[in-house]
């Protein structure tokens, strides 16, 4: 090898290890401890958002929840509780700016300053775009985008005025690829990803560091409670095979780890599962060639027809193959993650009742 090759190569890997050396020590000094932090999570009664609130909880944060269904809700709550976290948990509807604003009121009433805002809350539509409606894109901008927006405000004077604060967007490598029968999802994501990146950048002077995550297919169950348009019960047994698949997906508790590591580290962020991560380095590089790829995937997915612009949700979209064995890991933990009531709860609380 050459004098000036050998040189080149030395001061390549000189840039790199400066790089990481400054990386690390820029993740030191962001290092922020959650205890006694108030972390805020929206949809955080089931999937995600529970994973995340016991994982916040074991760093010994209090927790404050909200989504819409209040029965959900309490099974989250007293079950947090039983594990000895402090929470507090409220119904809201987040497209209603309102109800965010009397919500965070009530967070700051019961554990004073609010230190970390998780927008998690989400809903998914499947099937083709002939089934889908305005109404179903105007959903998604509403709980994915505008919930974000209306919360971030809500939060934000108190954090500036402190001059430190988390906020962690959980969004999706759907809004960086857009994948086929997903499209409300995805056109939703794209701008809840932009307005994440972007308020990065403008909070960064007023020491609020935000965090965009974009997860690939996660095992936390939520497929039960997504919804399905078209032909649904087609659209919801593929839809659940794939998420069930290990190398495809990834472990839900797993994933809520390394996005409460990346809040507390302030990473700019996080891309779970390595088929995302591939997917969205191939992405940048040949956007043509991952959108011709993905028109040829639409090709072999179902058509219009069965229940055409109505809609179901996947527990009521079950057929042979979902569930069965090959689903056994997800269906497993729509039980364990508040998606579904557990045998004996309905019981319970028919008999309370």
């Amino acid at each position: 090898m050459r004098k000036a090759d050998m040189q080149k190569y030395a001061l390549a890997a000189a840039g790199v290890g400066a790089w990481l050396a400054v990386r690390a020590l820029l993740r030191n000094r962001r290092a922020y401890d959650l205890h006694g932090r108030t972390v805020l999570i929206t949809g955080g009664s089931r999937g995600l958002g529970l994973l995340l609130a016991r994982e916040f909880a074991r760093e010994g944060a209090r927790i404050a929840l909200c989504a819409r269904d209040m029965e959900e809700l309490e099974r989250a709550r007293k079950e947090l509780e039983q594990n000895g976290a402090e929470v507090f948990a409220a119904p809201c509807d987040l497209t209603d700016r309102n109800q965010v604003e009397m919500w965070v009121r009530a967070v700051r009433d019961r554990f004073g300053s609010v230190d970390v805002l998780v927008n998690n809350a989400g809903i998914i539509q499947v099937g083709p775009m002939e089934e889908m409606l305005l109404e179903d894109y105007e959903a998604a901008m509403q709980i994915h985008f505008w919930a974000t927006v209306y919360t971030t405000l809500a939060v934000l004077p108190e954090m500036r005025q402190r001059g430190s604060g988390r906020i962690v967007n959980i969004t999706s490598i759907g809004g960086k690829i857009s994948p086929p029968h997903l499209l409300p999802y995805n056109a939703s994501k794209f701008a809840q990803v932009g307005f994440s990146e972007g308020l990065r950048a403008e909070l960064a002077k007023d020491g609020v560091l935000v965090t965009t995550v974009c997860p690939g297919l996660m095992r936390t169950g939520s497929h039960v409670n997504a919804t399905f348009k078209g032909q649904h019960r087609t659209e919801y047994t593929l839809f659940s095979l794939i998420a069930a698949m290990p190398v495809l997906s990834m472990n839900a508790e797993k994933a809520a780890r390394q996005i409460v590591t990346a809040c507390k580290r302030g990473d700019a962020e996080v891309v779970l599962t390595l088929p995302a991560q591939v997917g969205a380095a191939v992405h940048g590089l040949f956007p043509g060639l991952t959108a011709d790829l993905l028109g040829v995937v639409n090709r072999l997915l179902p058509g219009p027809g069965g229940i055409g612009t109505g809609h179901a949700k996947g527990k009521d979209s079950q057929t042979a193959l979902s569930p069965s064995w090959l689903t056994a890991h997800i269906d497993a933990a729509a039980q364990s993650n508040n998606e579904l009531i557990r045998p004996g709860e309905a019981d319970a609380s028919r008999h309370s009742a």
